[in-house]
């Protein structure tokens, strides 16, 4: 499986010809869907879902069964789910968005592992069951500290890991936060800049 990385929470899963595309949010460049097959959502903030340019698609996008995607169609999704996306073996995992602040509202967050090697979490730092190989790793957020990033990667414990959810943050707290989680996690954890694949 070839994973390319594009702004912020995107990512493109290419294998065998197929593709399928997770997260295109609104700061993601429209070349991440081209030719895609299917999109996975985990949820629905603008940053991880852009409404307008998937509604003109025409590919099935799955998404949370509560996520709320006004002028999207999507195929409603539940945790422990299992599916075929773009010929791609996909479990929703996970269920609700990351603790954010106070009393403002969390949403339907779901995790993906894809063909049972590769896990997306989305917003949120839930640990699946299974084992995978890859995992995704988001970076920065309004819900996330660098020592729980460091901690979730620990406690997946893949073969490698890549970040993502990284648009927020300058090329200094960049720099810091890429050196902290190489720093503490070994081997396993490596930065892919938008249009870098692996």
């Amino acid at each position: 499986m070839r994973i390319v990385k594009y702004t912020h929470a995107c990512v493109r899963l290419e294998h065998e010809g197929r593709t399928l595309v997770v997260d295109p949010g609104v700061w993601s460049e429209p070349s991440a869907l081209s030719g895609a097959d299917a999109v996975l959502v985990t949820h629905e903030h603008a940053d991880h879902v852009d409404v307008l340019r998937l509604a003109g698609l025409g590919v099935p996008v799955y998404a949370p069964a509560a996520a709320d995607l006004p002028g999207l169609e999507t195929v409603p999704v539940s945790a422990g789910e299992e599916f075929t996306a773009a010929g791609f073996r996909v479990r929703a995992v996970g269920g609700r968005h990351a603790f954010i602040y106070g009393d403002r509202p969390d949403c339907a967050n779901l995790g993906y592992v894809v063909d049972q090697e590769l896990y997306h979490p989305g917003d949120s730092l839930h640990v699946p069951q299974e084992p995978v190989d890859t995992l995704l790793v988001p970076l920065h957020g309004s819900w996330l500290r660098t020592s729980e990033a460091i901690d979730f990667v620990k406690a997946v414990a893949p073969r490698r890991a890549f970040a993502i959810h990284d648009a927020q943050i300058n090329e200094r707290g960049l720099a810091g936060a890429n050196g902290w989680l190489a720093e503490e996690t070994g081997d396993v954890y490596r930065y892919l800049r938008p249009g870098e694949s692996a």
